[in-house]
C-alpha cells in the first residue's frame, strides 16, 4: 500500500484537512455535552444520557436522508458545504444556553449532509482498480483521528476550564476553517462531487452563483425545519417522556426503519435505471444475507464502545483521579486517548491484516471482528474493576481508563475498518449504498442503545459493566461460532 505524498491526487489533501477540521468540531462536541448537561445546565446523569443518545442515533440517521438528497439532486460538493455550514451554525449555538437544542438540531441535520458525501469524493478521486484508493483512505482516516485527538484536547481544556461557550465557540472555528480548505480547494477535485444532471464538467469546473443559491435555499430550509421540529416538540415532549423505555426503543426502531425505507424508495429509482431490475444470483443473495448478519453485531460493538461519551466520561469526571503534579487535567481529555492510539496502532493493524490475509490459513474478516467484540468485552472487565477500586478509595487511578481506550481501540481496528471493507466487497455493485445505509443504521442504533442502557438496565436492577462484559463477550463468541458458515456464505470474498 503506497500512501505517499507526491502520488495521490492534489485534492486528496483537501478532504484530508476539511474532514480532519470537521472531527475537530465533531468530537469537541461530543467531549463536552454530557459534562456541560450535567455539570452546568444541572441535568440528572438519566436525563443528559437521553440526549447523548438521541443526538448520536440521529447523528448517524440523517445520512441515508443527506446522502440520497446529494445523489439524487444536490451533487457532494454542495452538500459538504451545507453541511459544514450548518454544523457551525450549530456549534456556535451550543454556546447558548437558550439554544442548546436548537445547537444540536443543526448539527444533526449538518452532518446528514457532511458524513456520507466527503467519503465519496475521496473514492471519487481515483478510476476503478486504482491501486492506490486504500492508500489514499488510509490517509484520509488518519485526518479523521488528528481532528479527532486535538478536539478533546482543545475544546475539552477550554470548556471546562474556561468557560463552556469557549469550547463551543472552539468547535464553531473549526468547522468553518474545514469549509473553508474545501471551499478554497475544490479547483483540486477534477470533476468529483457535482449534481447528477450536470453536463460540460471539466477538472477546473467550479460551483456556478445558481449552486451557491441552492446552498443558501438549503441552509435557510433546514434551520427552518430544526426550528420547527422543536416547536412541535413542546406539544410532543410531554407525550414522550410518559412511555416507558421499551415504547421509547421501540418508536426508535420504527423511526430508524423509516427512514431506510425512504432511503431505498430512493434507491430503487437510480437501480431501475440500470440493471436493477435483475434479480440476484444465489452467490449475492448470500453475501447480503451475511452483510445483514454482520450489521446486527455491529449493533453491539457500538453500543458497547459508545459509552466512552456517555458513562466512561461522566466515570472519568466524577470518580477518577485526574490531579498530576498538582494539576487537575479536564475529563475530556480522556477522549482523545482513543484516537490517539489509532494513530499509534493503526499501521501496526494493517500490516498484520495483510501479512493474515497472504496466509493460506489466516483467519476470516467475521473471525476479526469477534475477537475485536471480545476485546471490547475485556476492556469492561478492566472497567468493572476500574470502578471497585473508585468505590474502595473514593477514586480511580487513571491508568484504568487509559487500559479500557487501549483494548477497545484494539477491538475497533479489528471491527471497524475491515466491516466497512466486508460490506463493499459483500454487496452487488447495485446495492452498495442501500447496505452501507444498513451499516449506518445499525450504527443509529446502537448509539442510541449506548445512551439509553444505564436507564433500561436501572430498571432491571442490572449491573452496567457486568451485562457490557456478557453483551461483548457473548456476541462475540457467537459470531465466531458462526464464521465456518458465515465463510462459506461469503464465496471467497473474505
Amino acid at each position: 500500500m503506497d500512501t505517499s505524498i507526491e502520488k495521490h491526487p492534489k485534492g486528496l489533501y483537501v478532504l484530508f484537512f476539511s474532514e480532519a477540521w470537521e472531527r475537530f468540531s465533531f468530537y469537541g462536541m461530543r467531549a463536552l455535552l454530557v459534562l456541560y448537561l450535567v455539570d452546568h445546565l444541572g441535568y440528572t446523569r438519566t436525563d443528559a444520557l437521553s440526549v447523548y443518545a438521541t443526538y448520536l442515533g440521529l447523528v448517524y440517521l440523517t445520512p441515508l436522508i443527506g446522502g440520497a438528497l446529494a445523489d439524487r439532486v444536490l451533487g457532494a460538493r454542495k452538500a459538504i458545504i451545507i453541511g459544514g455550514t450548518l454544523m457551525a451554525i450549530g456549534h456556535l449555538a451550543m454556546a447558548f444556553e437558550s439554544q442548546v437544542f436548537m445547537g444540536m438540531g443543526l448539527i444533526i441535520a449538518g452532518s446528514g449532509f457532511f458524513k456520507p458525501n466527503i467519503s465519496t469524493i475521496v473514492g471519487s478521486l481515483y478510476e476503478e482498480g486504482d491501486p492506490r484508493r486504500d492508500g489514499g483512505f488510509t490517509i484520509f482516516y488518519m485526518g479523521i483521528n488528528l481532528g479527532a485527538f486535538f478536539a478533546p484536547l482543545v475544546c475539552g481544556w477550554l470548556g471546562e476550564k474556561i468557560g463552556w461557550h469557549f469550547g463551543f465557540s472552539a468547535a464553531t472555528i473549526g468547522m468553518v476553517l474545514g469549509i473553508t480548505v474545501f471551499i478554497l480547494g475544490q479547483g483540486l477535485l477534477g470533476t468529483a462531487g457535482f449534481p447528477p444532471n450536470q453536463t460540460n464538467i471539466s477538472s477546473s469546473t467550479r460551483l456556478a452563483q445558481k449552486d451557491w443559491i441552492d446552498v443558501i435555499l438549503f441552509v435557510a430550509a433546514s434551520i427552518a425545519v430544526v426550528a420547527g421540529i422543536l416547536y412541535l416538540w413542546q406539544y410532543v415532549g410531554p407525550f414522550w417522556d410518559s412511555l416507558t423505555w421499551i415504547q421509547k426503543l421501540m418508536a426508535a426502531v420504527f423511526f430508524l426503519l423509516a427512514g431506510k425505507g425512504w432511503n431505498t424508495l430512493s434507491h430503487r429509482k437510480r437501480s431501475e435505471a440500470d440493471d436493477g431490475k435483475e434479480p440476484f444470483t444465489r452467490e449475492e443473495r448470500h453475501r447480503l444475507i451475511v452483510t445483514v448478519i454482520i450489521c446486527i453485531f455491529v449493533v453491539f460493538f457500538w453500543m458497547g464502545f459508545e459509552q466512552a461519551g456517555g458513562t466512561m466520561n461522566l466515570f472519568a469526571d466524577k470518580q477518577t483521579d485526574r490531579i498530576i503534579f498538582g494539576w487537575e487535567f479536564p475529563a475530556s481529555w480522556f477522549q482523545a486517548v482513543n484516537p490517539l492510539f489509532i494513530i499509534m496502532l493503526a499501521p501496526i493493524f494493517s500490516l498484520i491484516w495483510r501479512r493474515n490475509d497472504s496466509w493460506r490459513h489466516g483467519i476470516s474478516t467475521p473471525a476479526k471482528m469477534g475477537l475485536g467484540m471480545i476485546l471490547l468485552g475485556l476492556g469492561f472487565i478492566v472497567m468493572y474493576f476500574g470502578q471497585q477500586s473508585a468505590a474502595k478509595f473514593g477514586k480511580a487511578g487513571l491508568g484504568w481508563l487509559v487500559i479500557v481506550y487501549l483494548l477497545h481501540t484494539i477491538g475497533e481496528l479489528s471491527l471497524s475498518p475491515i466491516g466497512l471493507s466486508l460490506v463493499t466487497k459483500l454487496s452487488p455493485a447495485r446495492t452498495v449504498s442501500f447496505m452501507m445505509g444498513i451499516w449506518f443504521a445499525a450504527s443509529a442504533l446502537a448509539d442510541y442503545m449506548a445512551g439509553r442502557l444505564e436507564e433500561i438496565l436501572t430498571h432491571f436492577a442490572i449491573p452496567l459493566w457486568p451485562f457490557l462484559i456478557a453483551s461483548s463477550c457473548g456476541a462475540g463468541l457467537v459470531l465466531l461460532a458462526l464464521t465456518p458458515f458465515l465463510k462459506k456464505w461469503m464465496h471467497e470474498a473474505s
